[in-house]
């Protein structure tokens, strides 16, 4: 389908530009939100008298999208997800989550402002991009862990999805200290052994 956006359109065009985009896309995103129209001549026509409109509404919607990441960027959620020891969480973060969270904290987003690709499935920091105007952007963080606790720990710098490098090398320390005392143990058996032997058989 041809149509004239309305304003500017990541990856298809400028205000006034007819391009050629997916039925499907035109008549679920761009038609309904009133950021296309149809290019039929009447359009064309109606665009041309409408321009300095637009125009103006665009400014004023890019102001208010200005005031706006002003506030947000930079912003850290905490979002409480239940996940196994690897990190992996039982379940995902998706855009409709994250504009939850975003309305709760006061920000008028919607889902298609929230540039995630595929939704969050492990725990940790997660930058995501918020397109609140074409030509205006944020970036937040969202820190998801299993627990307020773990999200604090987290937002201080350490890797919750690996056992620290201290752990390991205590542990491997144990074990070795266990199999030292353990032949250790065995030794003294034997002498023990040997010296009753003796103790039994004077004359040996």
């Amino acid at each position: 389908m041809d149509v004239i956006l309305l304003e500017r359109i990541a990856k298809l065009g400028q205000m006034g530009d007819e391009v050629r985009v997916r039925d499907g896309y035109a008549r679920n995103f761009l038609l309904p939100q009133g950021k296309a129209l149809r290019a039929t001549e009447s359009n064309r026509k109606r665009f041309e008298s409408e321009r300095a409109q637009l125009e103006a509404r665009n400014l004023e919607r890019r102001s208010d999208a200005e005031a706006v990441a002003v506030k947000l960027d930079g912003q850290s959620f905490v979002v409480v997800r239940q996940a196994g020891e690897t990190g992996q969480l039982y379940g995902s973060v998706s855009t409709r989550d994250l504009t939850e969270i975003l309305d709760a904290a006061g920000f008028n987003v919607s889902r298609n402002q929230v540039e995630l690709t595929q939704p969050i499935k492990t725990i940790g920091l997660h930058k995501v991009a918020i397109a609140l105007h074409p030509d205006v952007e944020s970036a937040i963080t969202v820190n998801i862990a299993r627990s307020e606790d773990e999200a604090e720990r987290q937002a201080r710098g350490e890797d919750l999805t690996s056992a620290p490098a201290d752990e390991t090398e205590e542990s491997g320390a144990s074990e070795a200290d266990a199999e030292t005392a353990e032949t250790a143990d065995e030794s003294v058996n034997t002498e023990g052994e040997a010296i009753e032997g003796d103790a039994d058989n004077p004359s040996a």
